[in-house]
């Protein structure tokens, strides 16, 4: 229904954007590496988008690639993945390592996805192995880049996902002492990475 919008960004956090367009602002949920490619509000920004429908909510999904909205469509259709399970497997891991894991049946490199235990991850391979070559590196929408990376964004990150506050602020807290340079979608992804240890 909705292809793209493309609009001011009004409002930004790790897991989810307010895009204001034609005097409409649109919640859009987002994954961490659509987070990381935008700009900081007041931008204008043109984000690919995924219309979700389900008996008792409408909720739209952004996408800074073509290749990512392909993934995520194709998560929905494995048994057992709704759209947050979706997002939290395009935060965890990027969309080639995801297609290598899948060709090459890693169901190891899978499970270190948070969100994804072993199941799930030989759930995937099983349904995605033979799909997974409609998924080609697409291009970036026009979305602006740059992010600066701060603590209570990725905290705030990793509870939406989840996580309880106290863990979060460990896990970001000791990433960031040995790496305090990281963007914010980097910090995110090794607190994850933490955390399912």
């Amino acid at each position: 229904m909705f292809y793209s919008i493309r609009g001011i960004l009004t409002k930004k956090t790790p897991t989810s954007v307010v895009v204001e367009a034609s005097g409409i602002g649109f919640l859009l949920s987002i994954p961490l590496s659509t987070y990381g490619a935008l700009g900081d509000p007041g931008q204008t920004v043109d984000i690919l988008t995924h219309l979700h429908v389900r008996e008792d909510a409408l909720q739209l999904f952004g996408f800074a690639t073509e290749e990512e909205r392909r993934l995520f469509q194709l998560l929905l259709s494995v048994t057992g993945i709704g759209p947050k399970v979706a997002q939290g497997i395009l935060s965890g891991i990027p969309v080639q390592e995801f297609e290598s894991a899948i060709r090459n049946q890693d169901v190891g490199a899978l499970v270190k996805v948070p969100g994804v235990g072993k199941k799930t991850a030989e759930r995937l391979v099983l349904e995605l192995r033979e799909k997974i070559g409609e998924v080609r590196p697409g291009e970036r929408a026009s979305v602006s880049a740059g992010a600066r990376p701060a603590f209570e964004e990725a905290v705030l990150a990793l509870v939406s996902l989840g996580y309880k506050r106290p863990q979060a602020q460990d896990a970001v807290q000791h990433v960031l002492q040995s790496q305090p340079a990281l963007s914010v979608e980097d910090t995110i992804r090794k607190a994850l990475q933490r955390l399912s240890r």
